[in-house]
């Protein structure tokens, strides 16, 4: 089996490097708090709690692909579509608890 380097990915890396810096006291960080809430939620609040969590997951994952997609978009295919990927790849990789 041959292995072979990612094309993209010393950019990605970059890319979400720069993500989690310009977020990490905005979406990041409020996902990470309203999940810290859902898991504290009494049954009565559990509900409202995780739909909370969600909008904020939903957020990061839209800021992410509005970032991949500017990228991707500067690329001709087939390479758009490797890009794409691979980024997903990547993010999924580094937040697990936001993938889905």
């Amino acid at each position: 089996m041959i292995l072979r380097r990612s094309r993209f990915r010393d950019t990605i890396a970059r890319q979400l490097d720069l993500f989690a810096e310009d977020e990490k006291h905005g979406l990041l960080e409020e996902a990470a708090e309203l999940e810290e809430r859902y898991s504290r939620a009494d049954r009565d609040e559990a509900e409202e709690a995780y739909g909370d969590y969600q909008d904020a997951v939903d957020a990061v994952i839209d800021a992410l692909a509005e970032m991949r997609d500017r990228f991707a978009a500067t690329l001709e295919p087939p390479l758009d579509e490797q890009y794409e990927r691979e980024f997903e790849e990547a993010a999924r990789k580094r937040w697990r608890r936001l993938a889905r």
